[in-house]
């Protein structure tokens, strides 16, 4: 029921334009473009102020089980969603009850990539040379980062064994997929495997690009979350989201909107 234009009026300025913190924990492979939708949103919601932080997936599910304050979670696999979520039927969830599952959706889609430095100075191609002499190091994120985990599946559907990459000192690992493109931008390995909006974001080449067939779809869910100081605050950034402004960002770096 519609208030009365007195009740409304009664409300004090200070009521009407009270600022609330809604925190998003986001994958790293997030940060450009949330950041640049964030500015978007001031227009939309003033009173909302954004409180991100950005780290692996697996980092964030582990803040978020230790009781971090977090309102809307985006993950960059299905894994460490379900981990959070009673509701998950895949087997993956840990007994925590953390989603507001009615909330929860399939978000974006990524893609995963090979990227080399500038002037490619290996002659880097594609994922299968890295079984070949071209490769002298080689970075991935770590198996609890979802890029890191894309990239064992990739190796790993292309008969490359990872094993014995590591026994010749050929692979060097970083905690997030931010840490893998800023290793091949400063030239520091010969190529990395990274998300394909975190290439263009650094301005990387790539030179190949899984398949669903290698590594599967790159799914990020979203969702809200039970522990949400502010859960009408965060459904509505949520909404916001899903909309056309923010997906032409979205796309605009090469993520795919699904909603």
């Amino acid at each position: 029921i519609a208030e009365s234009p007195a009740a409304q009026n009664s409300e004090t300025p200070s009521a009407q334009t009270e600022s609330v913190d809604v925190v998003v924990f986001a994958a790293a492979s997030m940060e450009a473009t949330l950041t640049e939708i964030a500015d978007l949103y001031k227009d939309v919601a003033p009173n909302v102020n954004l409180i991100f932080t950005f780290d692996s997936s697996g980092t964030l599910k582990t803040q978020i089980e230790e009781g971090a304050v977090c309102d809307l979670f985006i993950s960059a696999a299905q894994k460490q969603m379900n981990q959070l979520d009673a509701a998950d039927t895949t087997g993956t969830n840990e007994g925590l009850d953390f989603v507001l599952s009615d909330t929860r959706i399939d978000f974006v889609e990524n893609k995963v990539v090979l990227a080399v430095p500038d002037d490619n100075p290996k002659d880097i191609q594609s994922f299968q040379d890295l079984a070949t002499d071209k490769l002298e190091l080689l970075c991935l994120g770590n198996d609890d980062v979802p890029v890191g985990a894309y990239s064992l599946q990739i190796l790993d559907t292309l008969g490359i064994d990872i094993a014995t990459l590591e026994d010749a000192g050929k692979v060097t690992y970083a905690s997030n997929v931010s840490e893998v493109a800023t290793q091949v931008k400063e030239g520091a390995v010969d190529c990395g495997i990274i998300y394909a909006t975190d290439a263009f974001s650094a301005g990387l080449t790539v030179v190949d690009e899984a398949t669903a067939e290698m590594c599967g779809q790159v799914i990020y869910p979203a969702a809200v979350l039970k522990n949400s100081q502010h859960p009408d605050e965060a459904k509505a950034f949520l909404e916001y989201l899903q909309g056309d402004e923010a997906g032409a960002v979205f796309e605009s770096v090469g993520f795919t909107p699904l909603t």
